[in-house]
C-alpha cells in the first residue's frame, strides 16, 4: 500500500466497546483495500481504546487517536480529518457498518464521473443489527434540494479533497454533518448517489 492511501475513513468513538469491533471488521472486509482508518477515541471510559489498539497492532492502516478530554463528535471527526492523508474522506461512526463493496462502488463511480461529493442508500438496523427500514435516496441533490431534507447519511458520504480541499465540521450545532454537506454543496453543484444500499445505520 502507498504511504498516502486513496481513502481516509474517519470514525469518532465514545464508549462504543459493544460495537466498535464489528465496525472495524466491516472496514477490513472492504473489497477496496487502499485505505487508512483513523479512529478518534473521544475520552471513552470503557475499553473501546483497548479493542481498537488490538486491531492497530494487527493492521497498520488502522490508527488510534486518544483524546485526553471529551470534545464531542464534530471535533473528534475534525481531528481525524486533520490527520487524514487520503485523497477521499469517508465517514463511519463507531456503531455503524458498511457492506463489503461500499468503497469500491462509490470510489469507482466518483472517478469515472468526476464527482466531488457522493453518497448512497442505506438501511436502518436495531441494536441487535436487525434491519428494519431501507432509506432510498435521490440520484442527485443540490444545495437548495438539501435544504428541504437531509438525504445524505453520514455513514455514506465521501468527498474528494483534490478539488474541495479538507472540509471540517462545525462544532456549534447538533446537525454538524448536515451543515457540512450544505457547506460542500456551496462549492460543487450537486452531490450524486450510488442508488444502492451500501451501509447499515444503527438506531437505538
Amino acid at each position: 500500500m502507498n504511504s498516502h492511501p486513496q481513502i481516509s475513513i474517519i470514525t469518532p468513538c465514545f464508549n462504543s466497546s459493544i460495537y466498535i469491533e464489528e465496525t472495524i471488521k466491516s472496514v477490513l472486509s472492504q473489497s477496496f483495500q487502499d485505505w487508512e482508518h483513523i479512529i478518534v477515541d473521544d475520552c471513552s471510559i470503557d475499553n473501546s481504546s483497548e479493542i481498537i489498539k488490538a486491531y492497530c497492532d494487527k493492521d497498520k492502516r488502522i490508527k488510534l487517536i486518544k483524546l485526553p478530554n471529551n470534545n464531542g463528535v464534530a471535533q473528534a471527526r475534525n481531528i481525524g480529518i486533520n490527520e487524514a492523508t487520503g485523497r477521499f474522506i469517508a465517514f463511519l461512526d463507531s456503531d455503524d457498518l458498511w457492506y463489503p463493496d461500499k468503497l469500491e462502488k462509490q470510489i469507482s463511480f466518483m472517478k469515472k464521473n468526476k464527482i466531488d461529493f457522493c453518497y448512497s442508500g442505506y438501511e436502518k438496523i436495531n441494536e441487535q443489527g436487525k434491519p428494519f427500514q431501507k432509506m432510498k435516496v435521490p440520484l442527485k441533490i443540490s444545495y437548495r434540494g438539501l435544504l428541504k431534507t437531509c438525504y445524505i447519511g453520514c455513514l455514506t458520504a465521501i468527498y474528494d479533497t483534490k478539488n474541495l480541499g479538507k472540509i471540517y465540521m462545525p462544532t456549534n450545532t447538533k446537525r454538524e454533518d448536515y451543515a457540512t454537506w450544505l457547506s460542500i454543496l456551496k462549492q460543487t453543484q450537486y452531490a450524486y448517489a450510488v442508488p444502492e444500499v451500501l451501509a447499515k445505520y444503527r438506531v437505538y
